[in-house]
């Protein structure tokens, strides 16, 4: 218990210091902000210097955070976020097998709203019909978004979309790049993956309970870190850029688009979020191969999405096909 006091006392004082990261801030301010001591502010700010942040005492002055230690912690992104409901409620891991278990296992159980699953280094990241996703410690971002919408479980794939656009417009604004999407959720830039995006659902007969949305982002990951498997079809914001991207801020960012989206959606419906999706979509008019969990191969012209977010294929006999989930191939 008192080393869980100490841990909540550590996490409100790193945020006072971000929250004021552009001035001094003295022990007795905080110390009449939290409640506690002088003493046991000092003993909190020593604690984090040994964290490997670097903070700034001046004698009459108090204290300023100067750096951090690479990759992400839950004041940084707690502290100025802006938004009404996701991101408030935060839990966060230094290290985890995956953040979307974690996030299924914590919605199971009654977690609200909006609550938001980190972390700084995931081993065991999973994407759509199988697939892998890396994160590498302090580089890239891995989280797990918990919704409650009140919709029907049919209506939920639509929010794979909606994610897809939150997370290219967050991307576009962040970094300058345009970046395309390929049918259902994939974030390409010149034919390389920098995004995944995996929706799972808890649900009573027709009722959703939750919605869980697993983000990965390949930020500030080196070209060469990049496994040689996987070069051909991924890389990262700093790989094209050459630039280094502060995770916090770009988290933020995500939430504040996706939740700007979300209440659209949430009051207008897809047709909202169709057109913002098309505009991005890569694939829309060209030949293409659509591979079907199970293996059967479809090909035809990719002619659009439906208001559900279901593509549709146009065979060579004119027909149109629904394609819930596949992996889809087509000429650059």
């Amino acid at each position: 218990m008192v080393q869980k006091m100490a841990n909540q006392s550590k996490k409100a004082i790193l945020m006072l210091l971000y929250e004021h990261q552009d001035q001094f801030l003295s022990g007795q301010r905080i110390s009449e902000l939290l409640g506690c001591s002088r003493t046991a502010v000092w003993k909190q700010i020593k604690a984090l210097i040994d964290d490997g942040f670097q903070i700034q005492s001046v004698q009459k002055k108090g204290y300023k955070l100067l750096s951090s230690p690479e990759g992400l912690n839950e004041a940084a992104v707690k502290a100025g976020l802006r938004t009404k409901k996701l991101g408030q409620m935060i839990y966060f891991f230094d290290k985890i097998g995956s953040t979307q278990k974690e996030a299924l296992r914590i919605a199971d159980e009654g977690a609200p709203d909006g609550t938001l699953v980190l972390t700084n280094e995931q081993t065991q990241g999973r994407g759509r019909l199988g697939h892998t996703w890396q994160s590498q410690r302090g580089t890239n971002i891995a989280m797990s978004l918990i919704l409650r919408p009140d919709l029907p479980i049919d209506k939920t794939p639509q929010l794979t979309l909606l994610t897809a656009v939150a997370a290219t417009e967050t991307i576009e604004k962040v970094t300058g790049l345009s970046c395309g999407i390929k049918w259902p959720n994939d974030i390409l830039y010149k034919g390389k993956k920098l995004v995944g995006i995996l929706t799972e659902l808890q649900a009573e007969s027709t009722y959703v309970k939750a919605v869980v949305i697993g983000i990965g982002i390949n930020v500030n990951t080196e070209p060469e870190a990049i496994q040689e498997t996987i070069n051909q079809v991924a890389s990262s914001l700093h790989a094209i850029t050459g630039e280094h991207y502060a995770l916090a801020p770009f988290i933020q960012s995500f939430l504040v688009l996706f939740e700007k989206l979300y209440e659209q959606y949430l009051e207008r419906g897809f047709s909202a979020i169709r057109p913002l999706w098309e505009r991005r979509a890569i694939n829309l008019g060209k030949q293409i191969k659509v591979r079907q969990p199970g293996g059967r191969i479809l090909e035809g012209v990719a002619r659009g999405i439906n208001d559900d977010g279901v593509l549709l294929l146009e065979k060579g006999d004119g027909s149109i096909t629904r394609v819930y989930s596949a992996d889809i191939e087509w000429e650059p």
